[in-house]
This record gives structure tokens, sequence and C-alpha cells, in this order.
């Protein structure tokens, strides 16, 4: 059985987009940007993955920060760092992006196997009414849970 051990969430992405068809993607890193990820310096809050025109998937604004132990030769920490896919899944993934509106959106990292591997998937930006709507259920939904702590705890 492979182990995971999750690095990085990007928790923003649920309350941004409506995600559909997740996908696991290797990625390609250099020099000390593995023992950075296995420290858990690493945040996908910002981050992209944009498909280019030569047919490759590159994951934009993901930091990796330098590691500490390294030396002159660390990384640039927001450097673009390409997505390990099949082609079949990149044009897919490039059509949907340019003819139905979605985005692709890192949504973890971890460690699979001793691989660095990332979550992508495919959302559709939310409008206001609708992360307006997600709040109120997410408060409703928290003032129920309390609600049945409280009475289970005054049996």
């Amino acid at each position: 059985m492979v182990e995971f051990k999750t690095v990085a969430r990007n928790r923003r992405a649920k309350f941004e987009y409506d995600l559909s068809e997740g996908l696991e993607a290797g990625i390609e890193l250099v020099g000390t940007e593995v023992k950075s990820v296995r420290a858990g310096k690493v945040s996908l809050a910002e981050a992209w993955v944009m498909i280019t025109d030569a047919g490759e998937a590159i994951l934009k604004q993901a930091r990796i920060e330098n590691y500490e132990f390294g030396n002159r030769f660390n990384h640039d920490p927001l450097r673009e760092r390409r997505l390990l896919l099949h082609r079949k899944q990149i044009v897919h993934l490039g059509r949907k992006c340019a003819a139905e509106g979605y985005s692709i959106v890192p949504t973890q990292m971890y460690l699979k196997g001793g691989r660095v591997k990332v979550t992508i998937a495919l959302g559709k930006g939310k409008k206001l009414h609708d992360k307006r709507e997600a709040i109120k259920r997410r408060d409703a939904d928290r003032s129920a849970q309390e609600a049945m702590k409280r009475a289970q705890r005054h049996k």
C-alpha cells in the first residue's frame, strides 16, 4: 500500500470555484525543492495551471520556499514548474479551458511513495452570491452541530 503525506492544501479553491474532474499529476522539481516540500514549506493559495501552446501544463505562482540548509544554488520560490500529465489529459484540459471557461486549479500537494504529486481540478469561478450562500450554509451547519452537541450534553 502506498503512503500519502499531504504537504499543502489549497483551501480557498473550494470557496472560489465549483470544482470538478480532479486529476493527479507529477511535478518537475529541481535542486533543493523536494527537501523544501518534505519540510512542508509550500503554499498553493495563489497557484493556477496554464496549458501552453507547446502542449505542456505549467504550474504558476505556487510558492516553494528556499531550503534553509541549501547552498547558493537554491531555486526561485515562485518559478514556473512543469506538471507531468499524459498528452490526452493535457489536450482535454486545454479544450475545457478554451471552450467552456474553466480554470485549472491545484487543490493539494502530497508525497506518494517518495514522489511529489499535485492534485489539480477543473473549476468554474463562483459569483459573489454563490460565495455568500456557501458562507450561510457553512454557518447553518456549524450552528446545527453545536445545537446537537448541546442537546447530547444535557441528556
